[in-house]
């Protein structure tokens, strides 16, 4: 039994941020970090294009930023949640550079901001095309000299503790329930740990690898969504997943190398198989279209054409400044034999956003009481059907803020929960077979990318539902009479994604923003090609 007063779930921007916070203003509290990897990894980390915020006030105003963001969401954004982000970005943005994160600036000394699909101002603060990587370091220095955060990484969360563990009383989903802290597996220990905390902050990240091809990295398997779902928490609009439009065609390679957005807006253009401009066709923003009707018109010039990729072609462009501004994207292009001097770019979409999650309102508080949740695991409002690029990271801060001051006014009131019953494993066996987990994991991989994609049908939702259905009846006996490992208990909160997406997708009856069913009324006729 370990009794912390702060339990943050997840180490990317959203719970290293807030934790920084609360443990600077409680000097005397205990503030636990769980990961499931090396401290560093999660999808911050691998964030490439930037962080957005209104800076060049000459040219750029909130409202513009407000305007972009609503049309990217296509209806579906709350515009007030949007105005409070925006609004609150350059105190945010300030605060990371205080703690330490460096961005690019040009000769003059001012921030070299970039310009990305959707946006229409320069608006995007970056440090070359690793800008989450940057982020995510600065915070990481700045956590390991407090001295009341506890790190853990390689531990795992299992299950959240409500009055379900606690046994308590009885719930229904949507009624009044507490959080108490969660069930965490050691992964090295093999032990599970119960955390008793007063406070829960759902940190986890994406949910990516439920597809194929993707950009996230392995962690993001939906844990955060899983949790919220067995805890009864209320979720809503996982049906809109983002694709971004470039990935890296590389086949073989996993997860995909992600060709940061912030290359068209640099002035890339898009060409077919056969090497010829297609995007006037579609959108006359052309490559800076949002990446809901980018994404979706590369996967229509691919099912048109039969081919397996399009191009990205980058050889009209300065490659100096190119390679100052994307020395990854450089290396690794010229590590595969690509000049993009004078070689074009193969790319295809690839999963990499998930803009619903689990319910919050302002203050980041979900419908379970004492649990919070910030970052790409929270549905806020502020993306609505589609992300406006370098929204995310931006969103995580505000959020995260917002979440530091609500629990910064109830700290003195909640009291640690007791009578909390560590976890159970009597009658489990130790011999489970891994080929089961690993074959499971495919198949649900295999199932979301064919059927629940960019493009979805009535039928395709259909099969997916009842080929998930029996892998949720395989893993649930696997889980329930075996040794828990980290690679089981992430396919279970695969397959509750995976569930989760599908059954939205069927109770959406219009294509809006990221979601497109053939059999619904044509939202963009230009998509038939």
């Amino acid at each position: 039994m370990y009794k912390t007063d702060f339990l943050v779930l997840g180490s990317g921007i959203s719970g290293l941020s807030f934790a920084l916070k609360i443990a600077e203003k409680f000097k005397n509290a205990t503030v636990t970090i769980i990961t499931k990897n090396e401290i560093d990894e999660s999808n911050t980390k691998y964030a490439q294009g930037g962080i957005a915020s209104v800076y060049n006030k000459t040219v750029d105003t909130f409202e513009q930023h407000v305007a972009d963001t609503l049309k990217a969401g296509d209806g579906l954004c709350d515009e007030q949640v949007v105005r409070m982000v925006i609004e609150d970005a350059p105190t945010r943005i300030q605060e990371l550079i205080d703690w330490g994160t460096r961005f690019d600036k040009n000769k003059s000394g001012d921030f070299d901001l970039g310009k990305e699909g959707g946006h229409s101002q320069n608006r995007v603060l970056h440090y070359k095309d690793f800008t989450g990587g940057e982020i995510e370091r600065a915070l990481i220095a700045q956590v390991k000299e407090a001295e009341n955060i506890n790190f853990l990484p390689y531990h795992y969360a299992i299950d959240l503790i409500t009055e379900h563990q606690a046994k308590k009383k009885k719930t229904k989903r949507k009624s009044k329930i507490s959080c108490f802290g969660a069930y965490v597996l050691d992964a090295h220990s093999n032990k599970v740990k119960t955390f008793v905390s007063k406070f829960t902050l759902l940190a986890t990240g994406g949910s990516g690898q439920v597809y194929t091809t993707t950009t996230n990295p392995e962690v993001a398997t939906g844990d955060g969504l899983g949790l919220a779902y067995r805890a009864k928490a209320e979720i809503s609009e996982v049906e809109f997943i983002q694709f971004h439009p470039t990935a890296l065609y590389n086949p073989g390679e996993y997860p995909a190398f992600l060709i940061s957005e912030a290359v068209r807006g640099f002035g890339a253009k898009l060409k077919d198989y056969n090497k010829q401009n297609f995007m006037h066709r579609y959108d006359e923003r052309e490559e800076l279209a949002s990446r809901d009707i980018v994404a979706r018109t590369i996967d229509n010039e691919l099912k048109r054409s039969g081919a397996p990729h399009v191009y990205l072609d980058c050889t009209h462009l300065d490659f100096q400044k190119f390679q100052a501004h994307f020395p990854t994207i450089t290396e690794k292009c010229a590590s595969l034999g690509i000049d993009i001097r004078k070689d074009f770019i193969p790319v295809v979409p690839a999963s990499h956003y998930i803009c619903g999650g689990v319910n919050v309102n302002k203050n980041a508080k979900t419908s379970i009481k004492n649990l919070y949740a910030c970052g790409e695991v929270s549905r806020t409002g502020l993306h609505g059907a589609n992300r406006l690029a370098s929204n995310s990271l931006l969103e995580a801060l505000v959020y995260s803020h917002r979440a530091f001051l609500n629990v910064s006014k109830r700290f003195s009131k909640v009291a640690m929960p007791k009578n909390i019953p560590v976890w159970n494993d009597n009658g489990v066996v130790k011999n489970m077979e891994q080929v089961l987990i690993t074959h499971d994991r495919a198949e649900v991989k295999t199932i979301m990318s064919n059927y629940v994609g960019i493009v979805r049908s009535n039928e395709r939702l259909l099969r997916a539902e009842r080929r998930l259905q029996v892998l949720y009846e395989d893993n649930k006996r696997l889980y329930d009479h075996s040794e828990l490992s980290i690679p089981l208990c992430e396919l279970r909160n695969l397959i509750t994604t995976a569930y989760l997406i599908t059954q939205f997708s069927k109770n959406r009856k219009t294509n809006c923003g990221g979601f497109y069913n053939l059999d619904l009324e044509e939202k963009n006729n230009s998509l038939n090609g």
